[in-house]
């Protein structure tokens, strides 16, 4: 069977699983340079939607004439649904070259599916706030303690404890996290604001790869059914908190309601946010697990480097030292894991879930 044909569903389980098979599906082998094109054109793509998209959201979140994250967030979210919807449509007219799980709506599923919707919510909505407010240049910093909060809730609430050397890792990520909210304050860019919603996001992120877990069995371990109730359940949800923190004056009274390239700026937002997922996961199942993450740490520092270099901005040594850390912990941390892993084939693997398989719909760290 052609990859192209291969479930979206069945290509992520094959990728947490740390599938890295060497030859085509039809077992046909396949070069070294061949396959080393094809990973070098996976990482890119991730790469390109990944940074794309956290801009993208920066963008549009630091309109000064629209001051509505939620509804943006609520928009985007919208986008994801009608992307659902459509490619299972055209899987139904294309069977042979489009193969996408049922999208028919179950309010069973969708009931089950509610409580991780809510902490879905918070999550893509304190991220969006911190990006607001911090900015690009800031945000791997700011967003991240979702590895400390990982070990946080493990022990808490699964009761699984964590090695020493995992601990150590965690330990360097909050010095760099430390270390780069001082260096904000130096230089007079710190809003605090902007450092609370990271920690709540950070919070959140931890706390969906949790309930995700739980969830699955109730889409039949679909991660694009389950992508399609979380964006239709917040859909719903946000409209209620859209009207409580007065964002509705604000929507009717931006002067660009009717400006198609606003319009584009926002459904291209969505589109990424929808892409991200795929190409996640196709990059764990071309490389590894340990390689997507290892991937990611690399296009955070790549992000904030082009963040720096975007706004003309000057950083002092120790404001990249904290950035250092902070990438340097995440993957140690990262490493240490895999190893253990290894070390314990018996178990079943816990594949530490990088924040854009989480978030499907919104900035990624």
């Amino acid at each position: 069977m052609n990859r192209s044909q291969l479930k979206r569903s069945n290509i992520l389980r094959m990728a947490l699983a740390g599938s890295r098979d060497s030859t085509d599906q039809d077992g046909t082998g396949e070069s070294f340079i061949l396959r080393s094109i094809k990973i070098a054109v996976v990482v890119t793509l991730y790469w390109f939607i990944s940074i794309t998209m956290v801009f993208l959201n920066n963008y549009l979140l630091d309109n000064k004439d629209l001051d509505a994250p939620i509804f943006i967030t609520f928009f985007q979210c919208l986008v994801s649904v009608g992307l659902c919807r459509l490619m299972y449509f055209l899987s139904t007219l294309f069977p042979g070259n489009i193969d996408f799980p049922s999208m028919k709506f179950d309010l069973k599923v969708s009931r089950e599916v509610l409580p991780l919707s809510i902490v879905f919510i918070g999550m893509i909505t304190f991220n969006n706030l911190c990006l607001k407010h911090v900015g690009v240049a800031f945000y791997t910093v700011g967003r991240s303690l979702s590895t400390v909060f990982n070990v946080i809730f493990s022990y808490t609430i699964i009761k699984q404890t964590t090695s020493l050397k995992a601990l150590l890792c965690c330990g360097v990520i909050l010095g760099g996290f430390w270390l780069g909210v001082d260096q904000e304050g130096v230089a007079g860019s710190l809003s605090w604001t902007g450092v609370i919603f990271g920690v709540l996001a950070s919070a959140c992120v931890s706390l969906n790869a949790i309930f995700t877990k739980k969830v699955m069995p109730v889409v039949d371990g679909s991660i694009w059914k389950l992508s399609f109730y979380n964006n239709l359940n917040a859909c719903v949800l946000f409209l209620p908190l859209i009207v409580i923190f007065g964002e509705l004056g604000s929507i009717f009274n931006f002067n660009r309601l009717g400006d198609p390239q606003f319009w584009g700026m926002m459904s291209l937002g969505g589109l990424f946010g929808f892409g991200i997922g795929y190409v996640t996961g196709l990059q764990i199942k071309f490389t590894s697990p340990l390689t997507h993450n290892v991937s990611g740490t690399a296009k955070a520092c790549a992000q904030t480097v082009l963040a720096v270099m975007y706004n003309h901005s000057s950083k002092s040594p120790l404001w990249w030292t904290s950035n250092m850390m902070v990438l340097a912990g995440s993957s140690g941390y990262t490493w240490v894991k895999g190893m253990e892993m290894k070390k314990a084939p018996a178990q079943i693997p816990q594949v530490t879930v990088s924040k854009e398989m989480t978030q499907k719909n919104h900035p990624d760290v």
